[in-house]
């Protein structure tokens, strides 16, 4: 896919540093330097090459080396990458060269695609990510697709959860109490039948912080914890749903984590290359905990070559 400096917003340009990334700018980049060495790679299908750089520089770095790119040989890097490459390297090497946004609308079409859904995926995107960000990512997934995202996660969901994967695909931040979202919440669970409403309508409109004391509130209310609330009262690809909202409210570095356990190659790809620049270094620190081995190591017992190369480069260091 292709993608070009201008269409990178400033942001992403300056956010590395203070961040808990683990992909940095490289300091000394010629980005000249960089096409003559990875345009030498791709004719001897030099895989040590590419990995190495395009592993060690940033995301708007690797845009501006495909802009030299296709100024000086007329052809798309990621083209010609795949081309040069297949497997997973390949994938891996291509999701890098990808925008932010862009990486995220390819992960929500591959979600969708084939006869199942992948519901896990398109939870792990809608509730990790800002409203404003995901209204990047619709926009950049009609560009893309040609296909408007909402219709299309409407099409692929039905019931209460098509009702809530629309509502945090739209989520806003309003004001609202404490004490009366708590009251709101533990009413729709009074009834036999637990009400699916407030639970979408609060959860998806109220900013984390205001959240976590909402949900630490209902547990003293209820005299449980919220999940085990939620494991019990709802069911279905909706309890799925609010479980991982949950989860993403409380603590989303412990739930990428839990994700990364399963050494999944499309959710190990996914997840490391989208938050290499963010909050790597706190998922990292999450996956210790969780499974008493570092991150850098469990992808050694699990994956090899230049594959295995390229995704300890994102990774970047034992723990």
């Amino acid at each position: 896919m292709k993608g070009t400096l201008s269409a990178c917003p400033l942001r992403l340009q300056d956010m590395w540093w203070g961040t808990l990334g683990t992909v940095r700018p490289f300091s000394n980049f010629h980005p000249e330097r960089d096409v003559q060495e990875i345009q030498a790679a791709l004719e001897r299908k030099d895989a040590v090459t590419l990995v190495r750089i395009l592993t060690n520089r940033s995301n708007a770095q690797r845009q501006v080396i495909a802009q030299s790119f296709e100024e000086q040989t007329k052809q798309d890097l990621s083209a010609a990458l795949k081309k040069a490459l297949s497997g997973d390297l390949e994938d891996l090497l291509l999701q890098l060269m990808m925008l932010p946004d862009q990486l995220e609308a390819h992960r929500l079409k591959d979600a969708m695609a084939g006869l199942g859904t992948d519901e896990e995926t398109l939870l792990e995107i809608l509730c990790t990510r800002s409203g404003r960000r995901l209204q990047e990512v619709s926009a950049v997934y009609k560009r893309l697709y040609k296909k408007d995202l909402e219709k299309e996660l409407k099409a692929e969901t039905s019931g209460d959860f098509a009702k809530l994967v629309v509502a945090l695909l739209n989520k806003g931040v309003s004001t609202g109490g404490v004490q009366r979202d708590v009251q709101a919440l533990a009413a729709s669970l009074s009834g036999k039948k637990a009400e699916a409403g407030p639970w979408i309508n609060i959860l998806t409109s109220r900013d984390s912080g205001h959240l976590k004391k909402v949900l630490m509130e209902l547990e003293l209310e209820t005299g449980q914890m919220v999940d085990q609330t939620v494991e019990k009262r709802f069911s279905g690809d909706f309890r799925l749903g609010l479980r991982v909202l949950v989860q993403c409210i409380q603590n989303p570095e412990v739930y990428l984590a839990q994700r990364l356990v399963t050494m999944k190659t499309s959710l190990v790809h996914g997840i490391m290359v989208s938050h290499s620049e963010e909050d790597l270094l706190a998922i990292r620190a999450a996956f210790l905990r969780l499974s008493g081995s570092s991150l850098f190591s469990a992808l050694q017992n699990h994956f090899k070559g230049q594959h295995l190369q390229a995704l300890q480069a994102v990774c970047r260091s034992e723990d």
